[in-house]
């Protein structure tokens, strides 16, 4: 053994290729081992699988790059050769740790989010620390990327001595990159509050720009909208800490809804409320709080009725909404026709009033109409305004009109002679 050492001595590439071979063997049977116990705890417990799941790559590379690292050190090849070679097998040693380092803490975080369910009712609090979680995981990973390309670029000799340099000059790049960059320092700002101010969640309900949706995503910069017909609508993090917006499950997820009828006077509202129990009765979309029906208007011909039902989360109350509306309807038309609304028309005729005699005197104030309409009443009022109009009489006329309405009087003249005179 120790001839074949020093023969390999001799020899540094042959060597370097034995102890890379050997470092490589060492590595698959540490990873075969751990592999090996780690799958016989994963027929117990969950956590195992997904531990596999995350980290198997990344751990079976990162002792690769450290037994080949270890190897190289050990070699008598040229100092050159062997000085490019370590220095490569850091840096991948480095990106491997930085890739570990997030699988591993990814794992930790679905632990986490394995204990809080949110496909139950009930799911507040589960939202709001998957929220976070998912926020927390976002910093990490960046953090230690970035970590690792310092960490990287620090094993150049040049960079390193440049470092100083750098840390001196770092307060006016600062303030630099702080105003050029401040949309998105106020977005990453604004994401940070909303994964910890609890104002909004995963799989919260809200309503932006009159669009009805629930939060599929919440990002550092943005957040994701999954809007009812399956549009995603994306907001920058600064649109739910300065514009107003509602939170349907902000407390909790139950709601309240309503639901409509303009019906005829004739409707039967105690029948009516009877078949809204009935067919509450029916459905599980009903969570049991509030059925109610109320008349809360009863003007312009129509009775308004409005029904007010609860129900568990929104798409639920829609449904539920839907299925009152419904069979409500079928009950009207079937059993209740007459509670159809109606459009009433009265067709009346007013008889035209009288002219009243010119010499009657009519107050002006009495009048329903206008002074100047065109009707009799009208003209009458005119003729009250503006006064008779005296017409020149021919003479002897007095005596032929008293003629006129007195008849008897004209023959009892003519009869008699001694009135005639002397002819």
């Amino acid at each position: 053994m120790t001839d074949f050492l020093s023969g390999l001595s001799s020899m540094p590439w042959l060597q370097a290729l034995v102890f890379v071979g050997a470092a490589v063997v060492a590595a698959v049977v540490v990873t075969a081992l751990t592999a090996f116990i780690i799958r016989r705890i994963s027929r117990r417990k969950e956590w195992a699988k997904c531990l596999i799941r995350r980290a198997r790559v990344p751990f079976r590379l990162f002792l690769l790059v450290i037994a080949l690292w270890i190897a190289l050190q050990a070699t008598n090849v040229d100092p050159w050769w062997r000085e490019f070679l370590s220095h490569a097998a850091l840096i991948a040693t480095i990106a491997a740790g930085a890739w570990l380092f997030c699988a591993l803490a990814i794992f930790v975080e679905d632990l986490g989010l394995a204990r809080y369910r949110t496909d139950i009712p009930d799911n507040r609090h589960a939202r709001r620390l998957r929220t976070q979680v998912l926020i927390i995981r976002r910093v990490t990973v960046v953090a230690a990327v970035l970590v690792g390309l310092g960490a990287i670029l620090l094993t150049f000799p040049g960079v390193s001595a440049a470092g100083a340099s750098l840390l001196a000059s770092a307060g006016l790049i600062s303030i630099v990159a702080g105003l050029a960059a401040q949309s998105t320092l106020a977005n990453v700002f604004a994401g940070m509050q909303l994964a910890f101010s609890d104002a909004i969640r995963v799989d919260d309900v809200v309503i932006v720009e009159t669009e009805w949706g629930r939060i599929e995503e919440i990002t550092l910069t943005y957040v994701v909208v999954h809007l009812w017909d399956d549009r995603r609508m994306v907001l920058p993090s600064t649109y739910f800490t300065t514009t107003p917006f509602q939170n349907w499950t902000r407390k909790n997820s139950e709601l309240m809804g309503s639901v409509d009828f303009d019906l005829d006077w004739r409707v039967d509202p105690d029948g009516m409320r009877a078949e809204l129990h009935r067919v509450m009765e029916l459905t599980d979309l009903w969570d049991h709080r509030v059925a109610i029906l109320q008349v809360t208007d009863a003007v312009g011909g129509f009775v308004h009725i409005r029904i007010l039902v609860t129900a568990v989360d929104a798409p639920t109350l829609f449904d539920l909404r839907c299925y009152v509306r419904e069979q409500l309807v079928r009950w009207i038309q079937q059993v209740s026709p007459l509670s159809v609304p109606r459009t009433r028309v009265e067709h009346s005729e007013t008889p035209l009033e009288t002219a009243v005699p010119r010499t009657r005197a009519v107050p002006v104030d009495t009048q329903p109409d206008a002074l100047f309409s065109g009707d009799a009443s009208a003209a009458l009022r005119g003729s009250q305004f503006t006064g008779p109009v005296e017409v020149p009489r021919a003479p002897g006329a007095d005596r032929a009109g008293a003629d006129r309405r007195d008849p008897d009087r004209a023959g009892a003249d003519r009869r008699d002679p001694d009135r005639e005179g002397p002819r």
